[in-house]
C-alpha cells in the first residue's frame, strides 16, 4: 500500500468512525477499530480476519512470540487465537475484514500456484506488507463506506477480488491453508472448535488428536506451531476470558465463577486469573463494574 492510499484510507476511517473501539460499517463483515490512546497488554480472542492498519502501531503476543505491525502493514489471523495485544502508538485506526473460509475455498482452485501450497503450513497469525493489487482491491472495498447504495451490488464481488489477490500474493500459501481441505490448519481448527465448545470440561487430548487425524505427538507439535500455545494453555486462556465476562456481567463470587468455567480449585483459578489480568477476581470484578478496568475491545 503506497503513501497516498494509506492517507486516503486513514481519512475514510476517520470519517466513518463513530466512537472509540469498534464501529460496524454498512459492509457485511467489515468494521473500523479506533483508539485514541495507548493501552496495556489486554487478553482477547482473535477470530479469522484481515486487518489493515492505517495509523498507529500495535504489538500482539502469541505464546512466546511478539508481532509488531505499523501503519501500512496488515495482520492476518487464520484460526481463533487467544492472544495478548497492546496499542503502542496512537491515534490508532484500523479496517478489519472477516476472513471467509467458504469464499477462499471457492477461489482457491483458480490460483495458479495452488498446487504448490499443499505442503505449506505456518502460524495462525502473521504480519506483512500488502502488494499493490491487493491494496487496490482493499481501497475499493473501503470506499464503499461512502457510497452505501452500491454495497448490495459491489461489496461481495470486491471482497472476492481482495481475497483472490491475497491468495495470489506472496502470503497466499499461508492464507490458502484456510481453503485447503485437510490442511494442518483445518485439522487443528477442528480441534480448536471442540475446545471452544467444551472449554469448561476436562481436556481430552487423545480425542482432539483423533479429531485432527494425527498422533498425539504430532497434534501437540502442530497445535503449538499454529497457535503458539499448548492445548492446555489454549483452554486455560478461554476459561479465564469466559470467567472475566461472567464477572463483568453477573454478580458472581470467584468460587462460583471458577466452577462455571471448569476449574475444580478456586484457589488455582484465583492465581491464574490474577496472573492474566493483573488483579484477583474479586478486585477485578469490582473495577469492571465501575467501568475502570475495561479497555477498548482489542480485536486487531
Amino acid at each position: 500500500m503506497n503513501a497516498a492510499q494509506l492517507q486516503y484510507l486513514r481519512s475514510l476511517l476517520e470519517q466513518n468512525s463513530k466512537q472509540e473501539g469498534i464501529t460496524p460499517t454498512p459492509i457485511p463483515g467489515v468494521e473500523i477499530f479506533t483508539a485514541l490512546s495507548v493501552t496495556t497488554p489486554l487478553p482477547v480472542v482473535y477470530q479469522p480476519c484481515l486487518c489493515m492498519l492505517a495509523q498507529g502501531e500495535k504489538q500482539v503476543f502469541m505464546g512466546a512470540e511478539v508481532f509488531t505491525y505499523q501503519a501500512g502493514q496488515f495482520l492476518t489471523v487464520t484460526v481463533d487465537l487467544p492472544v495478548h495485544s497492546r496499542i503502542t502508538v496512537a491515534p490508532y485506526h484500523l479496517l478489519k475484514v472477516d476472513m471467509e473460509a467458504a469464499l477462499l475455498a471457492e477461489l482457491y482452485p483458480h490460483v495458479q500456484q495452488a498446487d504448490q501450497q499443499h505442503s505449506s503450513t505456518g502460524k495462525g497469525l502473521f504480519v506483512g506488507a500488502m502488494d499493490s493489487d491487493s491494496a487496490d482491491a482493499l481501497m475499493r472495498l473501503a470506499e464503499l463506506m461512502n457510497t452505501p447504495e452500491h454495497i448490495p451490488v459491489l461489496a461481495q464481488q470486491t471482497k472476492r477480488e481482495l481475497f483472490y489477490r491475497l491468495l495470489c500474493s506472496p502470503f497466499g500459501p499461508l492464507i490458502a491453508q484456510m481453503a485447503i481441505k485437510d490442511s494442518y490448519l483445518q485439522r487443528i481448527g477442528k480441534a480448536i472448535e471442540c475446545v471452544k465448545q467444551e472449554f469448561h470440561r476436562p481436556l481430552r487430548v487423545p480425542h482432539l488428536a483423533q479429531l485432527a487425524g494425527m498422533s498425539i505427538s504430532s497434534f501437540h507439535a502442530h497445535f503449538k506451531s499454529i497457535t503458539g500455545q499448548s492445548p492446555l494453555q489454549y483452554q486455560k486462556s478461554l476459561r479465564l476470558l469466559a470467567a472475566r465476562n461472567l464477572l463483568a456481567a453477573e454478580n458472581l463470587d470467584a468460587a462460583t465463577t471458577a466452577y462455571q468455567v471448569g476449574y475444580e480449585s478456586p484457589s488455582q483459578f484465583s492465581r491464574e486469573y490474577a496472573r492474566m489480568f493483573g488483579n484477583p477476581p474479586g478486585r477485578d470484578a469490582g473495577l469492571l463494574r465501575q467501568g475502570r478496568n475495561w479497555q477498548p475491545n482489542a480485536m486487531s
